[in-house]
């Protein structure tokens, strides 16, 4: 009887030890995955060959208003975490980091990444993005500390409407794309190849950052996050 107390003790311990590990590797994930998204959409910026589509709208946003696109990407970030109250969305860390991570780390990346002018350069600068943005998502997803702000708007909106995710993210998506370029916003060929690129992407990082789930002897790939929401900043 003793022996069984103290083997379920030992195994309560070595899954307490397991799941503290854990926890520091999805905030590691968590913090890792927010910083680079923001570098990588930076690198998009400094491309000039096209932005993801809520960046258009931060850059045009940015052009009108004379801050800086990460001020302007934290601003929005923030106001849209009011919309979430009538939608009864609920934030977690992941959203509050977010807001606070991604825009510092895009306009540091801004400041020491200059403007590109030769075309291979543009093209491998647009290139690295796309593909460190889908690492981002992937880092970011995997740590499970709640989606992104835009994210929670657009599930939001769904719960509350009954209209599909898809049809949802399509038109808030549309929305700001044609918004970002009429205020100044950059769309182009990057634009297109991070629309076509980004789910596959970031499926493959989510699976290669999947954090296992203590206790449990598999990992959390996808959840029902994934299928439904990317990070978009």
């Amino acid at each position: 009887m003793r022996r069984s107390t103290s083997t379920n003790r030992g195994h309560l311990l070595a899954r307490n030890a397991l799941g503290e590990r854990h926890l520091v590797r999805r905030l590691f994930q968590l913090y890792a995955g927010l910083a680079l998204y923001g570098a990588s959409s930076a690198l998009l910026v400094r491309s000039g060959l096209g932005l993801e589509p809520w960046n258009v709208l931060h850059q045009g946003l940015s052009e009108r208003t004379g801050l800086s696109m990460g001020v302007v990407l934290t601003a929005l970030g923030a106001l849209i975490l009011l919309l979430w109250i009538p939608l009864r969305q609920r934030p977690g860390l992941g959203t509050v980091s977010n807001v606070l991570v991604i825009g510092v780390a895009m306009d540091a990346t801004l400041a020491v990444v200059p403007d590109a002018h030769n075309m291979a350069v543009r093209v491998a600068l647009m290139v690295s993005g796309i593909v460190l943005n889908g690492a981002a998502t992937g880092l970011y997803i995997a740590a499970r500390f709640g989606p992104g702000p835009r994210d929670g708007l657009m599930t939001g909106l769904h719960q509350r409407t009954g209209v599909s995710v898809r049809l949802v993210r399509t038109a808030i998506e549309i929305t700001v794309v044609v918004t970002g370029f009429l205020l100044g916003g950059t769309v182009g060929v990057g634009t297109l190849l991070y629309a076509v690129a980004i789910g596959p992407f970031a499926q493959l990082f989510l699976r290669v950052f999947a954090v296992p789930v203590a206790g449990e002897g598999s990992t959390v790939v996808a959840g029902r996050t994934p299928r439904r929401a990317i990070l978009r900043s």
